[in-house]
């Protein structure tokens, strides 16, 4: 026989509800965060610094997530088109970006991206940096930075330099560093830092602003030779090489950073899930020497707000250096 509820009856069942709705709000809003795997994507190809520091990443957070983090590479059109696929994912966690410095940059050198640089993303946090050092061919006339200078002066549109393509931190580099010294060097772009290196250690071309991670094992085998780093201080991994500043250059400096960012939208604690286990990650000793033996150095000082708002202050100052240096996409 059908029996109506009882009072009691209602009370439980409203308090079942109340608890399972709590659950799946919290669920929602991240506390049961992650409960399959998280797809990180990097927009270049494997063995580059953007990669290696994806995959060290990659590894730390699987073990401290207890889900896989598994890197997908897609590389294409200097790393938008796996930009604008995050930007497109589902704001939940589960697609997250290995971004790199040439990300504000694209934001004034395309013209007709499918994302806004800024707030297509929740920034997550940086997770390695590396500085520009100036390298050139070891049978390079110059060895010092005063000698390098008066070369360049001596001879404008003679020498060369190679970069990873147009738009990177290489190519930038140097066109500041032009346009600090009113020096002439030869544009070559090549698809990609290992080309460009290759062709370096060959002389096929005169030196290169290169990041430090994509020539640190050609310097230590003494196939390139430094001139300068252009940092506030020296490297660790380089302390023989001077900096641009002491050397005489004021005001040069571009670093390449790698960082972690999330569609817009990902939930608040999705987001300091994710910082705080990456903290963890680039704070242990393990992460910090593999990183160094790949030429890169840890950042462990910035949280979400921080590195948004990183982004936003070189979304502005890269466009500025674009426009003033007339830099286009080859």
């Amino acid at each position: 026989m059908h029996r109506f509820p009882s009072r009691r009856d209602v009370a439980a069942l409203a308090a079942g509800l109340a608890l399972c709705g709590g659950a799946f709000a919290q669920a929602g809003d991240g506390a049961a965060f992650p409960t399959q795997p998280i797809r990180m994507v990097v927009g270049f190809p494997a063995g580059g610094p953007t990669d290696v520091s994806a995959r060290l990443i990659a590894d730390s957070l699987s073990r401290s997530l207890g889900q896989p983090v598994v890197v997908d590479n897609k590389p294409g059109a200097n790393a938008t088109l796996a930009a604008e696929l995050v930007a497109r994912a589902k704001p939940d966690g589960y697609t997250i970006l290995m971004a790199a410095t040439n990300h504000p940059i694209n934001a004034s050198l395309y013209k007709n991206l499918k994302f806004d640089s800024d707030k297509s993303f929740s920034a997550i946090t940086a997770v390695a940096v590396a500085p520009t050092v100036l390298v050139v061919n070891p049978k390079f006339p110059a060895r010092t930075y005063a000698e390098f200078i008066a070369l360049m002066k001596a001879n404008p549109g003679k020498y060369s330099y190679a970069s990873a393509g147009s738009g990177g931190t290489p190519h930038l580099s140097a066109e500041m560093f032009k346009s600090l010294t009113g020096t002439s060097i030869v544009h070559i772009p090549y698809r990609g830092a290992a080309p460009a290196v290759t062709d370096l250690i060959g002389g096929q071309v005169d030196m290169s602003f290169a990041t430090l991670g994509s020539v640190l094992p050609q310097l230590r085998a003494g196939q390139l030779r430094a001139i300068a780093v252009a940092a506030p201080q020296r490297s660790r991994l380089l302390p023989d090489v001077p900096t641009f500043e002491e050397s005489g250059l004021k005001n040069f400096r571009l670093d390449s950073w790698y960082g972690l960012l999330a569609p817009a939208g990902t939930p608040k604690p999705v987001i300091d899930r994710l910082y705080a286990e990456t903290l963890k990650a680039v704070s242990s000793s393990d992460y910090q020497s593999r990183l160094n033996a790949a030429g890169l150095e840890p950042v462990t000082d910035s949280n979400p707000t921080a590195f948004g708002e990183q982004l936003r202050q070189e979304i502005a100052t890269y466009g500025a250096l674009v426009r003033a240096n007339h830099v286009s996409i080859d």
